[in-house]
């Protein structure tokens, strides 16, 4: 199997006005006989599911999520394919830089790949490229019911104290859709990959840390295990 997921580690990058994540040792084996961490984070840190609840006024909350909708094919759009230009801070990516012109139907799992997540850390990974909202209204009419992407957002990342907007968010979470950000490690999948997303089953969660993960195809094209 693939982690493509962050791990998770106090000072790690958050979204911008997000709590801030610690780590600390609660116990310890020589003062208590066991070892445990307690956890300081919020709902969206590092590799996360949004839920409609994130947005969407008494939308479904990630506890009502079936994890059948996190599991299956995915196809992997890659904006910088076929030779184009690398993509820039702040570049919209819309229908034909995705290459969707053409397409008639995509699986419920869509993941965009930008290579961002190598940014991850630094300052530059807030100024990230951003979905078009005219190719997540296209997607979701093709079918796509989770957006993955390895960067902060969908869309734009709002410098600290201004304040955002979120047509993606509206367009894939206002159809009780699921988008699946920070991912990581995407260069190891082709076009087309068996994912996974496991999230937290936190009670009324707006989201939830996930650990994403890709089956390895097998020399046949079978997915091993």
């Amino acid at each position: 199997m693939i982690d493509l997921s962050h791990p998770i580690a106090t000072g790690m990058t958050v979204y911008p006005g997000d709590p801030a994540v610690r780590v600390r040792a609660a116990l310890s084996i020589a003062r208590d006989g066991s070892a445990v961490a307690a956890l300081e984070l919020g709902t969206h840190t590092g590799t996360h599911v949004d839920a409609p609840a994130h947005i969407v006024p008494g939308g479904r909350t990630i506890d009502r999520v079936g994890l059948d909708e996190l599991i299956g094919e995915a196809l992997v759009l890659d904006p910088t394919r076929g030779g184009a230009e690398p993509l820039s801070s702040g570049e919209s990516i819309g229908i034909e830089r995705l290459g969707i012109e053409r397409l008639s139907r995509v699986p419920a799992i869509v993941i965009v790949r930008t290579g961002w997540d190598r940014r991850f850390g630094g300052r530059r990974y807030f100024r990230h490229p951003h979905l078009a909202p005219e190719a997540a209204e296209r997607l979701c009419e093709l079918g796509m019911h989770v957006l993955g992407v390895d960067m902060f957002s969908p869309d734009p990342t709002p410098n600290p104290g201004e304040e955002g907007a979120f047509p993606v968010h509206e367009i894939v979470l206002g159809a009780d859709g699921l988008i699946v950000e920070n991912l990581r490690g995407l260069e190891a999948l082709g076009e087309r990959a068996q994912l996974g997303f496991f999230p937290l089953p936190v009670r009324g969660g707006d989201g939830a840390p996930v650990r994403a993960v890709a089956w390895r195809q097998s020399a046949g094209g079978r997915r091993r295990g």
